[in-house]
């Protein structure tokens, strides 16, 4: 039965049913402050749903505040780490809710978020792994954001120590793990060869570079969806701009559709060729959603 759960609760994570997914990270409220004003949470969740995002990861009390049938088909995923950027440590993160308190608050997943390298990695690994009991025993997906940061790291970016973290997630009980994309962007191939689950990359460029056309890179080294937060809700549309990450991530082939439709963030459709190069990212490091 609880077997029966999880798998019920993760085809929820990919309506599509490609086990592809496309996740809008909303918990920079706590590491940041606030998004978007009060007042325009549920129009920015409305757009996201609208737009086609299969889940969005929030913290427990902002899931509890929304009105419940807002996200129709699109997951919950509740966030059970956090920390702010004015700690004295802002790589240390703490558990701030557990699977039992998701359970009840409807979600279809959990994330908890391990920063290797920093100086509290070993606390962070322990409490993946309390998590990883605790949804092994509810039949609840965990999703396990996984990065290289901390004094002990030298380049985030290095597909070796990607593809450690990677599994690292899932040796501690991960369904998925949501990581750095690696540099130059093609060895994220490498990364993604040697996951026994399935990687979401994280954010995207910080510059002002095409997202569509990254995220189409991206999803060509074979990484299994896309977890962006900042670039998507800071944007003036983020609807719009949801629907055509949508059409990467669930195309299959990194194009929206099969006229090789390629959009801008500008929300301008123009045509490409099938045999167009790919942009060269070796010297863009993505952001984190």
């Amino acid at each position: 039965m609880l077997k029966t759960g999880k798998l019920l609760r993760l085809r929820r994570l990919s309506p599509a049913g490609d086990d592809r997914y496309l996740l809008v990270p909303l918990d920079h409220s706590v590491s940041d402050g606030p998004i978007v004003p009060a007042d325009k949470w549920d129009d920015l969740l409305r757009a996201l749903v609208t737009g086609g995002a299969d889940g969005i990861i929030v913290h427990k009390g902002r899931a509890g505040a929304f009105t419940p049938d807002i996200l129709g088909s699109c997951a919950l995923v509740v966030h059970l780490s956090a920390s702010t950027a004015r700690a004295g440590d802002v790589h240390a993160k703490v558990l701030v809710a557990d699977v039992e308190e998701a359970l009840r608050l409807g979600a279809d997943a959990v994330s908890v978020h391990v920063n290797i390298g920093s100086d509290t990695e070993a606390q962070q690994l322990a409490d993946l792994g309390a998590v990883a009991r605790s949804c092994d025993a509810w039949g609840m997906p965990l999703i396990a954001m996984v990065y290289p940061r901390g004094p002990r790291i030298e380049d985030p970016r290095d597909p070796d120590l990607l593809a450690h973290l990677t599994n690292v997630a899932a040796d501690l009980g991960a369904d998925m793990v949501k990581t750095s994309v690696a540099l130059p962007l093609d060895r994220m191939a490498e990364v993604v060869a040697n996951s026994p689950i399935p990687v979401l990359a994280a954010g995207g460029p910080p510059d002002d570079s095409d997202l569509v056309e990254y995220a189409t890179a991206v999803m060509a080294t074979g990484c299994r969806g896309l977890a962006i937060g900042r670039r998507i809700f800071s944007s003036p549309s983020p609807g719009p701009l949801v629907s055509r990450l949508a059409g990467v991530v669930h195309g299959g082939d990194g194009t929206l559709g099969d006229m090789g439709m390629t959009a801008d963030t500008a929300g301008t459709t123009s045509t490409t060729s099938p045999t167009s190069q790919t942009p060269n990212y070796s010297t863009i490091v993505a952001g984190v959603a």
